[in-house]
């Protein structure tokens, strides 16, 4: 087999050079041998030097002349292509965010064995439920649980309150003589606890069902929460019940943690005490609405489910005492992590516009 000739850009003290700057071993032993070509020696001497075949030169040569010195580093080998390629991904993503059509599809939710079917009836991909959970977590989809959604939610209000929303926070500015900056965007809403408080999922063998206290009984608190996601703060009362004179109560609590020099826009749901004419607004709050059945625009109900799911569900309430005293235990332990309010409140269509 005819020797294969060397790149002619380059020569054996450019190939020492790279050696002597090179941190990857293989890379420096295949460059000094290369470097020993260039200066008239034969292929067996070089592969001697190498402590390797001769074949293995040729293919060292082959790599530094397509792309130089970086050929001869040692790459992870590609591995078997993926059975999924994009084209198949975005497609089991729209199937995911579409949802099944019981009438048709006999299911009211998707399983990961439904998918698995609907992959191969599409593509003859015949791709096993391991593989379809992995590259659904992957996009980022995870079971989460669903929360209602009213039958006349009326979705074209709730964007265009979404796509509006910066202009209102303008206009909210430029009423209190203030750049955008100066504004805090606060939501606020208020959680029952108690009432026969709820059990959890948890962690157990398959096929048990794992029991949780359950307390029947029917004494309830509510917290009047809110917090501001991009600071990563809160406030919060424990009162008895929902009504103005509470509102009045929580909004002074909240007016107390804006900062200094700022203004609060107070973005909350339209419950009765929530626009009630004996309100007594704070200066530094801006009370906004949200449109009408439209919950999931309020980023305190998520705070609440992971508030229920972690820290107040699967517990007897010895008293109603110390139903107060896990509340505010509860809230605090939130407000302890500012990270947490992050997390779960932050929205693009409020912060990232």
């Amino acid at each position: 087999m005819a020797a294969l000739p060397l790149r002619d850009d380059f020569d054996a003290e450019r190939c020492r050079a790279a050696a002597r700057r090179s941190k990857d071993g293989a890379q420096t032993r295949r460059l000094l041998s290369i470097a020993a070509i260039y200066e008239g020696s034969s292929r067996a001497e070089a592969a001697r030097l190498g402590g390797v075949t001769a074949q293995i030169v040729r293919d060292w040569v082959e790599r530094f002349n397509r792309e130089g010195p970086e050929g001869l580093v040692d790459r992870k080998a590609p591995g078997k292509a993926p059975l999924l390629g994009p084209d198949h991904l975005a497609a089991l993503a729209r199937r995911v965010d579409e949802g099944p059509i019981p009438s048709v599809h006999g299911v009211v939710r998707w399983r990961i064995v439904d998918l698995a079917q609907w992959l191969y009836e599409e593509f003859r991909i015949a791709a096993s439920e391991d593989t379809v959970s992995r590259a659904l977590r992957k996009m980022g989809y995870r079971k989460l649980s669903a929360r209602p959604r009213h039958h006349a939610q009326d979705t074209h209000t709730i964007e265009d309150f979404k796509k509006g929303f910066p202009a209102r926070l303008d206009e909210i500015a430029a009423h209190q003589s203030l750049a955008p900056d100066d504004i805090e965007v606060w939501f606020a809403d208020e959680a029952r606890i108690g009432q026969k408080n709820k059990i959890t999922r948890r962690w157990a063998k398959r096929g048990t069902r794992p029991s949780a206290p359950h307390d029947q009984r029917t004494a309830s608190t509510y917290i009047f929460g809110a917090i501001c996601p991009q600071e990563g703060k809160g406030a919060a009362l424990v009162l008895p019940r929902c009504d103005t004179k509470a509102m009045n109560l929580h909004l002074v609590e909240i007016a107390a943690a804006v900062a200094p020099g700022k203004h609060a826009i107070l973005i909350l749901d339209q419950a009765g005490w929530h626009m009630a004419k004996g309100l007594e607004i704070p200066q530094n709050i801006t009370l906004l609405p949200l449109p009408p059945k439209s919950p999931e625009l309020n980023p305190v109900e998520n705070l609440w489910q992971f508030m229920r799911d972690n820290l107040l569900s699967n517990r007897v309430f010895a008293s109603y005492d110390q139903l107060l005293d896990l509340c505010c235990q509860a809230w605090n332990a939130i407000i302890d992590q500012p990270w947490r309010i992050m997390a779960i409140g932050l929205r693009d269509w409020a912060h990232r516009f």
